[in-house]
């Protein structure tokens, strides 16, 4: 039997494997604990019953997912929309170097991948979607350059992509903690609070409300940087360069944001873009998981456990010895390590998870909190992605 649904039943049954996903998540807690999105796990369930429905002969499902790439778009302009420069000259140095430290990461995961990917016989840009695509990426930017590579040769991308970030989520929230944990203990560290300005008067922000007006206004702001970043994106096109369409979006709303901010023209209201974001990745991810062809992915699965593998232990050890290092090598920097490895693998979310596991044992660490949402929000997102598109033209 096949069964075809179109672009709106597609999107309906994305939307109800979400909440599906979330009602999982709540029986289960060991999801809860690993900050598991909520698409992740409806996604993962249905396309498990449907390689069990598809192996079996019992149904063939085929999906419209035209509308995952506007709701794509929609979550990373977001992103750009965010990209405030008073923000980062309010972290000052320490925001500046988590970010160098993030960057090299980026770099670093995108060279083991390519060079374990040759050394393993199999694409580099499989060792790209295994690099920071997907760990310093996540589900998001695993989502988005997947469709890219499957285009240049490389067939199960999405499928690929989706399992590495899963990987990512799960092994960065289990070494974050530990990482954390013994470089306290090691260096006899201490929560010293009063040496800085508590994180929440530092990003207090003007009290934006979420009305129809005002949602309209910043959606219609997102709408103009896509439109205008898709004509970045033949540019670059027509010069041989290939870039996702998302990263022209994000540039363009991030010169929106600032030159609204730099002479007061007009203000973003960041609650409005934080809720239409948030929608936009949420429909966007449950789109992509249910509609990944986990039969794909039996002649990919060694080489992407090596490669996984590799990156798991190569994050223990930049957050252990560079990470640590560089960001001070004071208690706020050993609670930036531990929240390195959980946004280094997965996600800033993760990230922020481990931090609060630890400073729940340790005592707080402001700065902390304050450095990693920063780079994790925008900052690292536009470094990646150039990383990730050079990385692609030299070896696609």
């Amino acid at each position: 039997m096949e069964l075809k649904l179109d672009m709106m039943q597609t999107t309906a049954l994305a939307v109800v494997m979400y909440y599906f996903g979330g009602w999982i998540k709540r029986k289960w807690q060991l999801l809860y604990k690993f900050c598991i999105p909520d698409p992740v796990v409806g996604g993962i369930i249905f396309a498990i019953v449907n390689l069990i429905l598809r192996q079996n002969g019992i149904l063939k499902l085929n999906l419209d997912t035209t509308l995952q790439k506007p709701f794509m778009m929609l979550f990373f302009t977001s992103i750009g929309l965010t990209a405030s420069i008073e923000l980062v000259k309010k972290g000052g140095l320490q925001v500046i170097i988590f970010w160098l430290c993030a960057s090299v990461l980026a770099l670093l995961q995108d060279c083991i991948g390519v060079g374990l990917a040759k050394v393993l016989d199999v694409s580099p840009l499989l060792g790209l979607i295994c690099g920071s695509v997907t760990m310093t990426g996540g589900h998001g930017t695993g989502g988005a350059f997947a469709p890219v590579f499957e285009k240049l040769g490389l067939k199960g991308a999405m499928t690929a992509a989706m399992a590495a970030a899963t990987w990512g989520l799960v092994f960065g929230s289990l070494i974050g903690g530990p990482v954390g944990k013994r470089l306290i203990e090691k260096n006899n560290l201490k929560s010293q609070p009063e040496a800085y300005a508590s994180a929440e008067e530092v990003l207090a922000a003007k009290e934006d409300t979420i009305n129809y007006e005002e949602l309209f206004k910043t959606l219609t702001l997102l709408l103009i940087a896509i439109g205008i970043g898709a004509v970045l994106e033949k540019f670059f096109t027509s010069v041989g360069i290939t870039l996702p369409s998302y990263v022209n979006s994000m540039i363009i709303a991030a010169i929106i944001l600032n030159v609204g901010e730099s002479t007061g023209k007009w203000h973003v209201n960041q609650k409005c873009t934080e809720t239409l974001g948030s929608i936009g990745l949420n429909i966007f991810l449950s789109m992509a998981l249910i509609g990944l062809k986990l039969w794909e992915l039996a002649d990919l699965a060694g080489p992407m456990v090596v490669i996984l593998t590799t990156q798991t232990i190569f994050m223990w050890l930049f957050a252990t010895f560079i990470t640590f290092n560089l960001c001070g090598k004071d208690y706020d920097a050993a609670v930036i390590s531990a929240g390195h490895c959980g946004f280094g693998l997965g996600a800033t979310p993760n990230g922020m998870a481990n931090m609060r596991s630890v400073v729940e044992r340790f005592g707080p660490a402001p700065r902390a909190f304050f450095v990693l949402p920063i780079v994790g929000a925008f900052l690292i997102d536009f470094v990646n992605a150039i990383i990730i598109t050079t990385f692609t033209n030299i070896f696609h």
